[in-house]
């Protein structure tokens, strides 16, 4: 039983990171223009993030779930002016002096990129809900199940998101070689560009 909750929880948490969103972009940029740490360190902040909030829809925290409802206008112009102004940091931002600074505080810069991407991604507590939704898909929860099921559920989430981020950031560390700062330029670019328009679609759509 509680093996079979740890690989549905496992499954439940890739399928919440794999989806290419502005968190992936920026851990593909930051593979790249920082190397494997800074992009799996950032995916661990996501992975962090989302399992708060699955612990969240877990335990049927009622009165948090309430709130996000009652707030979700507020949360979704907040989490998508945040993306839209880290979209507009990445395009102008310098891959050499990143390299640079990178070199200069490898252990601060880490724990600055966990920590960002952990806010980023708090920033929308509306993913809340799409953990209820898995939950219900995956008939993984009952309203008699023990706590004890739960908690495995939820290592079994952060296990599944934190396998993916590792995953990403190794498979695009692998081709890190082949990029010059020439082309590290553009990805910021782009980068920045594609997370910068997540950012105003997520306002657009509620506006």
């Amino acid at each position: 039983m509680a093996v079979d909750v740890f690989l549905k929880g496992m499954l439940i948490g890739l399928a919440a990171s794999i989806p290419l969103g502005p968190i992936g972009v920026l851990c593909i940029q930051r593979t790249l223009n920082k190397g494997v740490y800074s992009g799996f360190f950032s995916g661990l902040g996501a992975a962090v993030a989302d399992t708060f909030m699955a612990m969240i829809a877990a335990l049927g925290v009622t009165f948090i779930i309430n709130f996000i409802e009652q707030q979700m206008l507020f949360f979704h112009i907040i989490g998508g002016l945040v993306v839209a102004f880290l979209g507009i940091r990445i395009f102008y931002t310098n891959p050499a002096k990143q390299m640079r600074r990178q070199r200069r505080k490898k252990s601060g810069k880490l724990i600055k990129d966990f920590v960002s991407v952990l806010l980023l991604t708090l920033s929308n507590p509306v993913a809340v809900f799409l953990f209820i939704a898995f939950f219900a898909s995956f008939n993984v929860l009952q309203d008699e199940s023990p706590v004890f099921a739960s908690v495995i559920l939820i290592v079994g989430t952060f296990s599944g998101a934190a396998l993916w981020w590792f995953t990403l950031s190794n498979v695009v560390n692998k081709f890190r070689s082949k990029f010059r700062l020439r082309r590290l330029l553009i990805i910021n670019r782009i980068s920045g560009s594609v997370i910068f328009a997540f950012g105003i679609f997520v306002i657009l759509t509620i506006l």
